[in-house]
C-alpha cells in the first residue's frame, strides 16, 4: 500500500506534467495529441466502431518498456476518453507495432498487429492477433492468441515454398484491417521489410519491387494461410516507383456521399510509402478471385512524407473516416516537452460524382465553433477555423496568410496557385525548428467554380481543405508567440464571396 509521502510525490509529478503540457505553445487543443510520453512513431491504429463508441489505438514508445498501443474512445469523434493500454510487450512481443481492427457479428473486437521480436529471443517480427469480448467495459480488456497469424522467418518476411518447391518470400509486417467474406477472415500484410530484403537491387525479381501487399485468410482467426498477392503494381510506373512500399494498409468500401449512406462499387486502399508518405488507390474488389484492381491513384503527401500512417473505419452512418499522423515533430520532443505525436482532424472520404476521392473534415467539427467573426483581416488566434469562398478567375494566387508577425518577418499561408494548378502551403519562420516549409498538392478549379477553403489552425498543426477534393496537413512552429495575425492573401484580383472565422473550443484535457 502506498504511503502518504509516495502519494504526494505522485500528485506533485502529475501536477507538474499537467502544467508543463498546458504551457506548451506547440501542443494542439482540438487535434488529437498523444496524452504523454513519446508518440514517435505516432501511427493511429486499430480503429473500429462498436457499442455506440468510436475506438482508436495510438502507437507510442513507452519510456518504461517499448512500443505499445494506447486506447481512446469517443461517442462523437470529438471528446475522447483514455482507457488502459490494451496491448503491451511480453515474452513473445518485444514491441507492438502498426495494425488494423475488425468487429465480428458477436461483438468481439479483433486487433491485428506487427509483433516486434524480443531482444535475443530467437523469434522474428511477424503478425499476431489480439481480441476483446469486453463489450460492457468499452473493450478495455484484451487477450492475445498464443500463436502467430503469420510467422516470420526473418524480420517482417515469411518464406514458404511455391508450387514448384522454390522459396517464395511474403510480406509479414503492418497488417491491415480484417474483413469477412463467405466464412473467411481476410487480412493484408505490408511489404517494406520484403522490399528491403529482396527488391532493392538492380537484379531483383520484379515481384519484390515497389509497393504490394500479400493476402492471408483464416476460418478461426488463429490459423492463417497465404492466398496470393492482393494487388499488382502497374508496370508502366504512372503512379508509384520501385522505391515505394505499401505499409499501414487500410482497405474499406467508399460511400457515394460525404454523409455516408449507400456504398459505391469502389474500394479505397489507403497506405504509406515510407519515403513519400500517405497515398491511396481507388479500384474494384474482385470478390470472386479475392483481388483488388486499382483504377486510380492519389497522394496525400507530395513534397516529403510528413502526412503519414493512415487509419480508417466505417462509421454506423456509412461514412469512411480516416486519421493520419502529421510528422515534423520537434527534435527530441518527448524528452524536452513530455509528449510527442499529433493526428490530423478526422477526414470523411467518399467517391464523388467525377469518380475521384472526395475529402472533407468531418461534420462534427462544426460543433466546436465559437466566437464567430465576419472578417479574416485582423483576426488574431492560434486555435481557429477559417472559411473563405472567392471568385479567383482574375487572380494568380488566392488564399489566407496566418501566423504573421506584425513586421511581416514571419508568416504561413495556404493558397491556390492558378497557373500551376496547385494547392500550396508555404511558411517562413526564421529561427524556428521548421524555418521554411513548402507543400504543393495538385488541384485545379473547374470552369466557373469558386475557390472554397476550409482552414484549421491549432497551435503547431495547420490543415486546409479545398473544394472537398484536396487537402494538406502540416506542422508549424512560429518563433514569436504573438505571431497570430491573419489576412486574405492574393496576387491579382479576387472577389470575396464570403469569409468567416471561428475560434475552436479545446477538447484535449491539456
Amino acid at each position: 500500500m502506498s504511503s502518504e509521502l509516495e502519494m504526494n510525490q505522485w500528485l506533485e509529478g502529475a501536477r507538474a506534467l499537467r502544467e508543463r503540457l498546458l504551457s506548451d505553445h506547440a501542443r494542439p487543443q482540438y487535434h488529437f495529441a498523444c496524452p504523454e510520453d513519446d508518440g514517435n512513431p505516432g501511427d493511429p491504429n486499430a480503429a473500429f466502431y462498436a457499442e455506440g463508441r468510436y475506438h482508436l489505438m495510438f502507437l507510442y514508445h513507452c519510456c518504461s518498456d517499448s512500443f505499445r498501443y494506447g486506447h481512446i474512445s469517443s461517442p462523437d469523434l470529438l471528446h475522447w476518453e483514455r482507457h488502459p493500454d490494451p496491448l503491451l510487450p511480453d515474452e513473445l512481443d518485444g514491441g507492438i507495432f502498426s495494425g488494423g481492427a475488425f468487429v465480428d457479428e458477436d461483438g468481439t473486437a479483433y486487433a491485428s498487429y506487427w509483433a516486434l521480436s524480443p531482444e535475443n529471443s530467437g523469434r522474428e517480427s511477424g503478425i499476431r492477433i489480439a481480441f476483446s469480448k469486453d463489450r460492457e467495459n468499452n473493450y478495455e480488456r484484451w487477450e492475445k492468441f498464443d500463436t502467430d497469424a503469420v510467422t516470420a522467418t526473418e524480420f517482417g518476411v515469411c518464406t514458404i515454398k511455391d508450387d514448384k518447391g522454390n522459396p517464395l518470400h511474403l510480406a509479414a509486417a503492418d497488417p491491415s484491417n480484417i474483413w469477412k467474406k463467405d466464412g473467411f477472415y481476410y487480412m493484408q500484410a505490408g511489404n517494406l521489410p520484403l522490399l528491403n530484403a529482396y527488391g532493392r537491387n538492380p537484379d531483383s525479381e520484379k515481384r519484390y519491387r515497389g509497393d504490394s501487399t500479400d493476402l492471408f485468410r483464416s476460418v478461426d482467426m488463429k490459423n492463417w494461410e497465404y492466398v496470393h498477392r492482393f494487388y499488382e503494381r502497374r508496370e508502366d510506373n504512372l503512379w508509384t516507383d520501385e522505391s515505394e512500399d505499401d505499409m499501414c494498409p487500410s482497405f474499406l468500401p467508399l460511400p457515394k456521399s460525404e454523409k455516408g449512406g449507400e456504398k459505391s462499387d469502389k474500394y479505397l486502399q489507403l497506405f504509406i510509402a515510407h519515403n513519400k508518405g500517405c497515398q491511396y488507390y481507388i479500384g474494384i474488389y474482385d470478390e470472386k478471385n479475392d483481388r483488388f484492381i486499382p483504377e486510380k491513384h492519389g497522394r496525400m503527401s507530395w513534397v516529403d512524407n510528413h502526412y503519414f500512417a493512415p487509419e480508417a473505419l466505417m462509421a454506423p452512418d456509412g461514412r469512411q473516416i480516416m486519421w493520419a499522423w502529421i510528422k515534423e515533430n520537434r527534435e527530441k520532443e518527448a524528452q524536452r516537452f513530455g509528449w510527442s505525436g499529433v493526428y490530423g482532424v478526422p477526414r470523411s472520404l467518399w467517391l464523388n460524382e467525377e469518380g475521384e476521392l472526395g475529402i472533407a473534415p468531418i461534420e462534427e467539427l462544426k460543433r466546436l465553433r465559437c466566437k464567430e467573426a465576419e472578417h479574416i483581416e485582423g483576426f488574431r488566434s492560434s486555435c481557429c477555423e477559417i472559411v473563405l469562398e472567392a471568385d479567383v478567375r482574375e487572380a494568380e494566387r488566392a488564399g489566407v496568410s496566418f501566423y504573421m508577425s506584425d513586421d511581416g518577418e514571419e508568416y504561413s499561408r495556404f493558397y491556390y496557385d492558378v497557373a500551376a494548378g496547385e494547392l500550396v502551403y508555404e511558411a517562413y519562420h526564421p529561427g524556428s525548428e521548421l524555418e521554411r516549409s513548402v507543400e504543393r498538392a495538385p488541384f485545379r478549379l473547374k470552369t466557373g467554380e469558386t475557390l472554397k477553403l476550409d482552414i484549421f489552425i491549432d497551435h503547431s498543426v495547420v490543415e486546409v481543405f479545398a473544394n472537398n477534393r484536396q487537402a494538406i496537413g502540416r506542422r508549424v512552429y512560429p518563433v514569436d508567440k504573438h505571431c497570430d495575425y491573419m489576412s486574405i492573401y492574393q496576387s491579382g484580383k479576387i472577389k470575396v464571396i464570403s469569409e468567416k472565422v471561428w475560434e475552436i473550443a479545446p477538447v484535449n484535457p491539456y
